[in-house]
């Protein structure tokens, strides 16, 4: 046989016709013994690449699959491609993220590699960041910025005068001049410094940098806050005048923006006539203005540990809007009458001027609620109206519960900064029954709101909760299983999920269970599309009630009074672009809610520092191959065991009870467990706190 000089594209030309065994392409090309062992190599080279797969002892073709996603970084050097559309991440390889970085949009195609997928870049479509929070080390002369984000695993090469003047572990803002490729480093240059960690703390700082969270307003928006007055005699001509009535906000003590204001009567008949009152932003920020788009933007007011970053100027968020006390103000009123069983009789919403009568705390509301004779002398109109809305509040929670809402509750710690940011304790977050009340109040004010639109033929941008997905129900039951408790069947209704919590009320485990269930649901978002509340065990829910923070109540506010004043709109029109909007604000408040986490998490292990050595009761939340996570019952703070520092046996992991196992001695740890633990490392780089069992936990 002749020689044949074979070609990479020789073979996948013969494949793309049909898949072959080894033999027959041998024969295809009349492949003599050296060529065989050509051929031998080709194919292992093209395996390797994903190109093609075997099947049967046949080689073919892998269909090439085209992508477009966003790339999730891991600090570790590899990544996934998120391609959304309920679709399974697909892993990126190290050496494909040698020129990608977190957030980056790439086009890439799916290829097989040992029996999973992975993808390879064909194209970066879109970078998804112009700047790298970085910590600047100097290497051999160079002067390199390692991202304190998930793009660690790159480094980022300064000019080399950069270092003269700065001390290693300095923090800084770099500008990315060059893109990482497989050529060439990256290369940026320093736009700003943010100081170094051991003489302040950098950590709210990073974060706000890190996610690129706007600090200033653009000038045309402030001109325009600072422009912007009330046309008293017009308003009180063509709004209800509420001003004589009592009505009073409730808030936490450090509020400074008040949203909502509530006023109660109970009538001749016995039934329960309830006003919440909210501020009327929509009055100020007018569509298409530089403070709307500003606000849409932003989208939320970002609350972090020492600071907020609120979604409207301080003019309109701390003054013009603010329903402050002994003030008058404009707002919009969802009007109320329930019955004395819960049922809504009747309702009335309308724009209206308000003078809130005082500001109490939540503190402040309980002690009136409960009796104290010290407050009831100084907020005298107040006793009666607080107690009259404790009777509405249980009348309508019962009746919640009733059709299923679920209470999750999850216990919270307050972080305690001083006035440069440092923490300075943590300290347990107390809802008591004011909370329940506004709360309350609050959801049938919303749920008012979004039954009227739908009733007057209205579009609405709902907030909505679906039903969680079954796989993750049955991986939920269990690890409850785990926990001693069996269910015979499962339904995906919400008085399902209510009774799990209620069965573990009291029980050690209950704020784990608590937590697990709530993690077991879908998150709630945004969409014109009313798909209900699974959570509240409602047909219909929005977001109306809180507009100086939140911009989809301001949505809700525009779509009301053009339904209140009958004017005409194009629906489907409205519909598009409402759902433009709720996708937006959905992914906005996952910014938000990531953003306040890590803020929360990061200056919670700086604040452990001070504790290296201390011993803690603890509860385990997670269990994994490599040890066991736990959470301290006084700080709500989680760290690992890791299995190394429990030397006195050899563990076993067994996944499906989510527990590990002495090979030796027997002993269990598992999920629910209560354990006593010592914290013996702080990795504040990382966030990390590291901890052992306490010697009186270990076994003997």
């Amino acid at each position: 046989m002749a020689e044949y000089s074979l070609e990479e594209k020789d073979i996948i030309k013969a494949l793309s016709k049909k898949p072959m065994h080894f033999n027959e392409l041998a024969h295809l090309f009349s492949l003599d013994k050296k060529g065989r062992k050509a051929l031998k190599k080709l194919l292992k080279k093209l395996k390797k690449e994903g190109t093609i797969i075997v099947e049967g002892g046949r080689y073919r073709l892998v269909q090439e699959e085209v992508v477009i996603g966003t790339v999730l970084a891991n600090p570790n050097g590899f990544g996934f491609l998120e391609v959304g559309e309920g679709k399974k991440d697909i892993y990126i390889p190290p050496f494909e993220m040698e020129k990608l970085l977190h957030g980056d949009r790439i086009k890439a195609k799916v290829v097989e590699f040992k029996g999973k997928k992975e993808i390879r870049v064909l194209k970066v479509l879109k970078r998804g960041t112009k700047e790298l929070v970085c910590s600047v080390k100097k290497e051999k002369g160079q002067c390199v910025g390692i991202p304190l984000d998930q793009n660690g695993f790159h480094r980022v090469f300064l000019p080399k005068d950069t270092c003269k003047g700065l001390k290693e572990g300095t923090v800084v803002l770099a500008e990315i001049v060059r893109y990482p490729s497989k050529e060439s480093p990256m290369l940026g240059k320093v736009k700003k410094v943010l100081g170094h960690p051991a003489e302040k703390n950098l950590i709210v700082d990073i974060i706000i940098h890190k996610y690129k969270l706007p600090l200033d307003y653009e000038p045309e928006a402030l001109k325009e806050a600072q422009s912007l007055s009330i046309d008293w005699e017009k308003e009180l001509k063509r709004r209800r005048d509420l001003r004589d009535q009592i009505c009073f906000t409730i808030d936490p003590p450090r509020a400074r923006d008040f949203d909502d204001a509530v006023a109660i009567e109970k009538t001749p008949e016995g039934n329960y006539r309830l006003w919440v009152h909210i501020a009327d932003v929509s009055y100020f920020v007018k569509e298409g203005s530089a403070l709307d788009k500003s606000a849409f933007e932003r989208g939320f007011t970002f609350y972090l540990p020492d600071r907020a970053i609120h979604m409207l100027p301080e003019r309109l968020s701390a003054d013009l809007c603010s329903l402050k006390p002994n003030e008058d103000k404009l707002a919009f009123t969802c009007e109320m009458v329930f019955s004395p069983k819960g049922d809504l009789l009747w309702y009335d919403i309308y724009e209206s001027v308000i003078r809130s009568k005082t500001r109490l705390t939540y503190d402040e509301a309980l002690r009136l609620i409960v009796g104290d004779p010290v407050l009831e002398k100084k907020y005298q109109d107040l006793v009666e109206p607080l107690r009259i809305m404790e009777d509405l509040y249980r009348i309508l929670s019962y009746r919640r519960w009733e059709r299923g809402s679920i209470d999750f509750d999850l216990p919270e710690a307050e972080l305690i900064v001083d006035e440069y940011g440092e923490p300075t304790a943590i300290v347990p977050y107390e809802r008591h029954i004011a909370h329940r009340i506004i709360e309350h109040f609050m959801i049938s004010a919303n749920e008012t709101v979004a039954k009227h639109l739908t009733s007057v033929g209205y579009p609405c941008l709902y907030r909505i909760h679906e039903k969680p997905d079954p796989k993750k129900v049955e991986n939920l039951l269990e690890i409850l299983e785990g926990l001693g408790y069996k269910v015979k069947r499962f339904s995906l209704e919400p008085k399902f999920f209510q009774k799990i919590i209620e069965d573990f009320e009291g029980r050690d485990e209950e704020h784990l269970v608590r937590f697990l269930t709530l993690r077991s649901m879908m998150k709630a978002r945004y969409s014109p599309h009313n798909l209900g509340h699974f959570g509240l065990a409602s047909d219909g829910y929005t977001h109306f009630t809180s507009p100086i923070r939140r911009y989809a109540d301001l949505v809700v506010h525009r779509l009301l009074k053009k339904a209140l004043r009958g004017e005409s709109i194009d629906y489907e029109q409205t519909v598009s672009y409402l759902e433009m909007v709720g996708e937006h604000l959905s992914l906005q408040e996952e910014l938000a809610e990531d953003v306040e986490r890590e803020a929360i998490d990061r200056l919670k292990v700086r604040f452990m520092k001070a504790h290296i050595g201390e011993e803690f009761e603890a509860i385990i939340t997670g269990v994994v191959s490599f040890g066991f996570f736990v959470e301290l019952k006084d700080y709500l703070v989680e760290g690992l065991v890791s299995v190394s520092s429990l030397e006195e046996d050899e563990y076993i992991y067994d996944e499906k009870a989510h527990r590990l196992v002495g090979y030796r001695t027997g002993k269990i740890y598992r999920l629910g467990d209560k354990v006593r633990v010592k914290l013996v490392s702080v990795d504040e780089e990382r966030g990390r706190l590291s901890f052992v069992l306490a010697e009186a936990q270990k076994p003997s």
